[in-house]
């Protein structure tokens, strides 16, 4: 399979335009932040600026510009991580690389490919390590005219509306305008670090070590229409689209491992859903709060019960357990232990489906100065059974990023097929 012919033209460290202060220069990570991976999240922003005939050297310029600007606010995202427990905010900088792509912008996005799609990111997602940059950027200069921005952000200090929320306001600034946000990095005085010495918990826990490969799967109005009116038909009367496609996705990998015979030993199923804490805290957490502020929902269907069990409310309830007083008991000294505890449980014989919904992130308002955005996507993320939900172009559907080990490629073929056909009467959901 031929890949993209990429060009790198140019690598730089972007610093911020004024040094960080003396007094900020050590930035402890929260407990949250300890126990997140240390991977990168990869996002790319695709953009067709085909009438515009817009100059290289000065969209390159105005990046470079605004980044160093909004990195003034971003400050620990150009320093490094040091063992686990903060960031030394000394301004190494973040990474800036440039290159041309000798092809059309319509030959990736039409029908994309993931092998091509990594390519126009600057690291590898599974990279991410204490001597490297914490952000690195790549803008991807197509011969169309198109352009494409990929940007890996450290998961060890940022979660999904971190990452967006610093994105949009370097989109701003590169606009001249000014993003009406001010990023505080107090996370871990709402959950202090604990030492991790000993325990079960690392920087990479549920970093998977098989291959794994990765699968979009699109759903359209339409059939995110039918998946919900099917799913209504339970306890949930009004699932949302994110329920009820989680459900059906879930469904499918329960069906799958229980006919294939090395999982015959597993004794239950859990869907994990991450959900934001911000919100969900009295008084709230500000949504402005930089850093890792999510926890699992953790759903099971123990081996006993009927895979066609209404799966949407074990979801729901999952999810409505996230609550202040579950925030309470997470700043607790003993949630620790038990972590730990759930850490150990899921080693045993459960199988696990991850989902993830970046739907209603402000992604598709990334404007640079040159409009917005014709397509967002991600790339393979190295998590086993993890579904990553994005908004579609049109914004009125989604697309599951589906993560799956390389040896269960046809299992997920053959149900994508099967997922694909939601407009039928007979939907097994």
């Amino acid at each position: 399979m031929d890949l993209l012919n990429v060009e790198i033209i140019s690598k730089e460290m972007i610093k911020p335009s004024s040094p960080t202060p003396n007094h900020l220069r050590k930035l402890k990570l929260s407990f949250l932040d300890q126990i997140s991976p240390q991977v990168y999240v990869p996002l790319i922003f695709f953009y067709r600026n085909y009438e515009l005939n817009i100059n290289h050297d000065e969209v390159s310029r105005l990046l470079k510009q605004s980044l160093s600007s909004i990195l003034t606010l971003f400050y620990p995202l150009t320093g490094r991580i040091q063992q686990n427990s903060l960031i030394d905010c000394n301004d190494a900088g973040a990474e800036f690389i440039e290159a041309r792509v000798h092809t059309r912008l319509t030959q990736v996005i039409e029908e994309p490919r993931m092998e091509e799609l990594q390519q126009l990111l600057p690291v590898e997602p599974l990279g991410q390590t204490d001597d490297k940059a914490i952000l690195s950027v790549k803008i991807n200069f197509f011969n169309c005219g198109g352009t494409a921005i990929g940007v890996c952000l450290s998961h060890k200090i940022a979660d999904g509306v971190s990452s967006v929320a610093f994105i949009n306001a370097w989109a701003a600034a590169c606009r001249g305008e000014a993003e009406d946000i001010q990023p505080s990095f107090d996370l871990a005085f709402h959950f202090p670090p604990k030492d991790l010495f000993g325990s079960s918990i690392t920087p990479n826990v549920g970093v998977a070590k098989e291959k794994i490969t990765t699968k979009r799967l699109v759903f359209d109005k339409e059939k995110l229409a039918k998946l919900k009116q099917v799913v209504a038909s339970g306890e949930v009367k009004n699932p949302t689209r994110v329920e009820a496609l989680s459900a059906f996705i879930w469904r499918h990998f329960i069906q799958a491992a229980r006919t294939k015979t090395n999982t015959r030993n597993i004794t239950s199923f859990a869907g994990v859903h991450a959900v934001n804490l911000r919100p969900r805290a009295i008084p709230p957490i500000p949504a402005h709060a930089f850093g890792n502020c999510w926890r699992p929902a953790i759903a099971i269907l123990s081996q006993t019960e009927d895979s066609n069990y209404d799966l949407v409310t074990k979801l729901r309830y999952a999810i409505t357990e996230i609550d202040d007083g579950y925030i309470k008991k997470l700043q607790c000294e003993d949630y620790l232990s038990n972590l730990s505890k759930w850490i150990d449980f899921f080693k045993k014989d459960i199988q696990v489906c991850n989902f993830t919904s970046w739907c209603k992130f402000p992604m598709y308002k990334v404007d640079f100065g040159w409009g917005k955005p014709v397509w967002i996507c991600t790339t393979t993320l190295p998590f086993k059974n993890l579904v990553v939900f994005m908004s579609s172009s049109s914004e009125d559907g989604i697309e599951a990023w589906v993560n799956v080990p390389d040896d269960d490629l046809e299992m997920l073929e053959t149900h994508y097929k099967q997922l694909n056909v939601v407009n039928s009467v007979d939907i097994d959901v």
